[in-house]
């Protein structure tokens, strides 16, 4: 097996403006992530799978449980996409979880989680909504940085690359919503450690709204293709050859 990687993908034209770029978009996603945990609705069906296996494990934080679990995954990644890999496949696996961990420390000291959850719905759907279009704008930088991208993101590329007669959105539904299952059964398995669940499926306790993670499943990945379609066309650094000629 011949695996298809070299160290010059990681410095794609343009990167040194990109790889600033793309860490602060990465940054951005772990912020933004922090909150939309805090309000409760729902997350992205990785970060889904990620918490409640922390909840299995006994702990709130996500940071170790992302690089574990993305470690697994990159095993995958790199022996049937190796090309994938870059600096955003490393800033993403081991920044975001650490970065929403220290977000949410942040808001529970300077009262935002006790504001959030007393807020009403009138003040939380505006933050839910902002939070959640900062966050669609962040993923689509990241992703459209040319710089790689996620281990999680990168599986259904591949998959896609060898079942060229389906979809490629079919199958990022279908993997998320693997990633969701896992998540549930790993809640079903750690219903000791929910002691406050924030949602429930099928009598099982949770930490964030499997319905809104599911909702996201299906909407994140035009949102972001939508966003990243707009920044090639008018950020100059993130056209590639085809973009620019048109």
């Amino acid at each position: 097996m011949k695996i298809n990687f070299s160290f010059k993908q990681f410095f794609p034209s343009k990167w040194q403006i990109k790889l600033p770029v793309m860490l602060a978009a990465v940054v951005m996603m772990g912020i933004t992530l922090s909150v939309l945990i805090e309000i409760g609705w729902g997350t992205d069906p990785a970060t889904f799978m990620n918490y409640h296996v922390a909840a299995l494990l006994g702990t709130e934080d996500i940071g170790f449980i992302q690089i574990m679990d993305y470690a697994v995954l990159l095993i995958f990644v790199i022996l049937f996409g190796a090309q994938h890999i870059g600096f955003g496949s490393i800033a993403n696996m081991c920044l975001i979880g650490f970065v929403c961990d220290f977000s949410r420390w942040i808001w529970n000291l300077t009262g935002f989680h006790q504001f959030l959850a007393a807020a009403s719905m009138g003040v939380l759907i505006p933050i839910f909504a902002a939070t959640l279009l900062l966050f669609v704008i962040s993923a689509a930088v990241y992703m459209n940085s040319e710089l790689g991208i996620a281990p999680y993101d990168a599986i259904p590329t591949i998959i896609s690359a060898s079942a060229k007669k389906m979809p490629f959105f079919a199958i990022r539904i279908i993997f998320d919503y693997s990633a969701i299952a896992i998540g549930l059964l790993a809640a079903f398995f750690a219903r000791n450690n929910i002691v406050n669940p924030v949602a429930s499926f099928a009598g099982i306790g949770l930490k964030t709204n499997i319905f809104g993670s599911a909702c996201m499943s299906l909407l994140l990945g035009p949102l972001i293709s939508v966003v990243g379609n707009w920044m090639r066309k008018v950020m100059p650094v993130f056209q590639n050859e085809e973009t620019a000629q048109k």
